[in-house]
């Protein structure tokens, strides 16, 4: 059977020709995609370090340890509960996210900050334990939350031995991770002992075993060097 050969009129070619100059230039757009790198995946085992500077080093990781549990992020100061940032840090924002699982869903949390410190928690603490602040003084201090503040406040209290009933420096020389966690697990209760563990709790002694170790190697550092 011979076929019989059929003309296309001239819009049809035009059609054609631009359709198949539309599909070379999706096949090239994808194969360029498809040769650029992934971003290499965030390490699991590492927290981002602290704006504070100097301190103790057994502490500090205790922080870093604290916020890779409560606030998984990359930039763990400005989040909130849930996974939204705040930009402005001139105070605690103060902004009452719904809790979407675990004991207490469907109720609010005011949670921000690399530690997520609840609005009532961070005023009771900043008076406590803000640097600026003075034992003999009526007066209210800063009430920035600057990551700078967040980390000066949290160590302070963490380094107060009467806010916890243990030495906690002391029991993170000894090699006592647990124990401190167990007696933090009422404030922060992600941390193993409380009632909302997460995807990261059992990886908590490993995490602080890095943190560690980055904080003892920078505490020997001369001082111009840190």
């Amino acid at each position: 059977m011979v076929l019989k050969k059929v003309k296309l009129p001239k819009f049809a070619r035009k059609k054609i020709v631009v359709s198949v100059a539309t599909l070379a230039a999706l096949l090239l757009i994808w194969f360029s995609l498809g040769q650029q790198k992934a971003a290499p995946p965030k390490d699991p085992d590492r927290t981002p370090p602290l704006v504070m500077t100097g301190g103790d080093p057994y502490i500090r990781a205790l922080m870093r340890t604290i916020s890779a549990s409560e606030a998984q992020d990359n930039d763990p100061y400005t989040a909130l509960y849930g996974g939204q940032h705040i930009r402005d840090l001139s105070q605690h924002p103060n902004q009452c996210v719904t809790i979407v699982s675990g004991l207490h869903k469907g109720e609010c949390t005011t949670a921000a900050g690399r530690y997520q410190l609840l609005s009532t928690t961070w005023d009771e603490k900043v008076q406590q334990y803000h640097p600026e602040h003075s034992q003999n003084s009526s007066d209210t201090v800063s009430e920035s939350f600057q990551p700078k503040q967040q980390d000066a406040v949290v160590y302070a209290w963490l380094s107060d031995q009467n806010a916890w009933e243990i030495d906690i420096n002391t029991e993170l020389e000894n090699g006592n991770l647990n124990e401190v966690l167990k007696h933090l697990s009422a404030t922060w209760t992600s941390l193993g002992y409380g009632i909302e563990t997460n995807s990261v709790t059992s990886q908590l002694p490993k995490i602080y075993q890095k943190a560690l170790a980055e904080e003892l190697a920078l505490a020997k550092l001369p001082a111009s060097a840190k």
